[in-house]
């Protein structure tokens, strides 16, 4: 999805236009991929602009961060200022999507590089619409199974949201992409179902939700986290257990969720369609619960909700460079 530019982004303390926040080209994180990010949506509020968990998204970050033995010369209090900050300078009181991102910068090349070193962190603010394509919430999403695996256990660490982790995910959509579909799915090591590229997947058989443990190589998502507990309030059966690929083809629904994705609903798998081939009553129940969080009809119990705006972001520099 191309990006549209906004005024500014944060970068290393200071808030820059957009076309000034650059890196050297022997940036660690640009030859070794060691880097670690998140992605946090924005949306509407009835009283203004509120950032979906975003005080966990940082909080991950951190984790992230300490898998790979990354320091961040930050809090995780000082990054969401930042991240609010961000926000508030380009205007995108409508909704936004946010990428806070730490990283090895320039001074020593090598595999490890300075482990010493403090990262680099810049965010970066903008307008993003449906990730998996206009209409795919409503409408549902084809997608097939990778010939590509996820990693196996102790390999790399898939609970860390890391740069170099998403090679994999490269690969799966990029074969995906040119076979016709909007996504791939990728198995874990052993052969049973992890998850899309970039997303959590959970299916429907009987009334009953099943999805990946987070052993089976998965990114334990934030947002499959809510729609776990969303299910559990809503009095719905939610099962973790290895789902053969199998499952799949047999499910009478299937979504995938994550950040960007939101909770977009699954037509076909390997062109074999999902149940009766259109958005079913589970997703779309759990699509309602979800997105009454930002118009008030589902009560924000879980404390998800972060306002933006209205208080004191005093402790980062928010000087504009110019």
């Amino acid at each position: 999805m191309p990006l549209k530019p906004s005024k500014y982004i944060w970068h290393n303390g200071k808030l820059v236009p957009w076309e000034e926040a650059t890196v050297h080209v022997l940036t660690h994180a640009l030859h070794y991929g060691s880097s670690v990010f998140e992605g946090v949506r924005v949306y509407k509020g009835p009283d203004g602009p509120v950032g979906l968990r975003l005080g966990d998204h940082v909080s991950r970050m951190f984790d992230s961060a300490k898998i790979y033995y990354l320091t961040i010369p930050y809090s995780v209090e000082e990054l969401v200022s930042a991240c609010k900050d961000v926000v508030l300078h380009n205007e995108l009181l409508g909704g936004a999507y946010i990428r806070p991102v730490a990283y090895r910068g320039y001074g020593e090349m090598g595999v490890a590089g300075d482990p010493d070193a403090p990262a680099e962190c810049s965010i970066a603010a903008w307008e993003w619409g449906s990730y998996l394509g206009e209409g795919g919430l409503e409408n549902g999403v084809d997608v097939c199974v990778s010939s590509w695996q996820r990693v196996a256990p102790n390999t790399l660490p898939t609970m860390a949201k890391a740069g170099g982790n998403y090679l994999s995910s490269i690969l799966v959509t990029l074969e995906a992409r040119r076979l016709g579909f909007a996504e791939g799915i990728a198995l874990s090591s052993e052969g049973y179902v992890s998850e899309g590229a970039g997303e959590n997947l959970f299916l429907v058989r009987d009334g009953v939700i099943h999805t990946p443990p987070v052993a089976a190589s998965i990114l334990a998502g934030l947002t499959r986290d809510m729609v776990m507990r969303l299910a559990q309030s809503m009095g719905l059966k939610i099962v973790e257990q290895n789902i053969p690929r199998e499952m799949l083809y047999i499910a009478d629904e299937v979504f995938l969720t994550g950040t960007a994705a939101e909770i977009t609903p699954v037509r076909s798998i390997d062109r074999i369609t999902v149940g009766s081939g259109v958005r079913g009553p589970v997703t779309e129940s759990l699509q309602n619960k979800f997105f009454g969080l930002f118009d008030g009809s589902t009560p924000d119990e879980w404390g998800w909700l972060e306002r933006i705006g209205g208080e004191d972001t005093s402790r980062v520099d928010r000087t504009v460079a110019v």
